[in-house]
């Protein structure tokens, strides 16, 4: 038995009567936990401190399924898994305060402990099968990044909520970085006539994250200029991946994949009062100009909070149809690419 397996199964043992019919709060089960993701959703809201929209959700329940084919799914799950073993338990006043975590070993079980589920699985390829048995349960469902591998994925995983009945959405954590989203009503930039956003484009991923690598870059585009695209092309380069959008009133979006030299995730906005670079990743907005850097880092917390409404039966914050669009025109952009830049019109794509 492998070191993590042996830890799983002491921590079912520890743990196996932590959630009861009393807990007063949404009880949250973690299907996959090799993503980071899912440790940052359940600090924040396992966190005693936790204030606002943040309370009132627990993760109680993790089903800690890996990948064989992901590189270091393993080994991250064990991470994971590590970093909140003792949350609940042990002497260290902090971490005793947490509210402690369950460890099941089938998703039948996951299911049975829990209110709503968090998918965190890296492989997207696997989120079909696992979003099936989710969504026909009926537990309100949030995919972490990223929703599928593909497109065909991504309309298969909505369709079964459709007709489940079942709640559901996904997005990148960039979509409700402030520095991002506020650019949309900045009162420096005005109605956003387009923007410029740039990111890292891995190149040397993981054979599953090639369809999705430019995902939190286009979720920032449409942060800011909301759906709407027409057509796309793309560019592809040694340095450089260039994807054009073009929404169906004109206006005008690009993303650059940053492949080669300094990294950085952020956008210029051009609106009809002004333009302004964009706030960068966690950050707020720029005021007069200058981007903040020493205000609140938000990383995961703004999406933790719409995810947190939504569990608690709010409505869902990203419509379906807005993220398969962007699923949409990554499957445009790839057809472009392949075609040596040649224009691809979204709606083809979603047929």
């Amino acid at each position: 038995m492998t070191s993590w397996k042996l830890l799983l199964v002491c921590l079912i043992a520890l743990s196996a009567n932590i959630v009861t019919a009393q807990d007063k709060f949404v009880r949250v089960g973690i299907l996959g936990f090799d993503n980071y993701q899912g440790l940052a959703f359940a600090q924040l809201f396992n966190n005693p401190k936790a204030e606002g929209d943040l309370t009132g959700v627990k993760v109680t329940t993790v089903f800690p399924v890996e990948c064989p084919d992901y590189p270091e799914s393993a080994a991250l799950t064990k991470r994971w898994i590590d970093s909140c073993a003792r949350w609940g338990t042990g002497d260290n006043k902090v971490l005793k305060e947490y509210h402690p975590v369950k460890m099941v070993t089938s998703i039948d079980e996951l299911l049975a402990n829990v209110d709503a589920v968090m998918i965190c699985s890296l492989d997207g390829r696997l989120h079909v099968k696992q979003a099936e048995t989710v969504l026909k349960a009926g537990k309100r469902l949030f995919l972490t990044r990223p929703l599928a591998a593909s497109l065909a994925d991504a309309q298969a995983i909505f369709k079964l909520a459709e007709q489940s009945g079942t709640p559901m959405f996904s997005c990148s954590q960039h979509r409700y970085s402030p520095g991002f989203s506020g650019m949309r009503n900045h009162p420096e930039v005005g109605k956003v006539l387009g923007c410029d956003v740039y990111g890292g484009f891995e190149i040397k991923g993981p054979a599953a994250d090639e369809f999705i690598r430019p995902l939190h870059s286009l979720e920032t585009i449409y942060a800011i200029m909301g759906p709407g695209v027409e057509r796309v092309t793309c560019t592809s380069t040694d340095t450089a991946e260039s994807i054009t959008l073009v929404w169906n009133d004109g206006r005008v979006g690009t993303y650059r994949g940053i492949k080669s030299g300094a990294v950085k995730y952020s956008a210029t906005v051009f609106g009809d009062k002004g333009v302004s670079t964009a706030g960068i990743y966690g950050h707020g907005v720029p005021v007069q100009g200058v981007v903040p850097t020493k205000d609140k880092y938000m990383g995961y917390e703004g999406v933790a909070i719409e995810i947190a409404k939504f569990f608690k039966g709010g409505p869902t914050p990203v419509a379906p149809a807005e993220t398969l669009e962007i699923f949409g025109v990554l499957a445009a952009a790839e057809k472009s690419r392949a075609q040596s830049g040649t224009t691809i019109r979204v709606a083809d794509m979603l047929k």
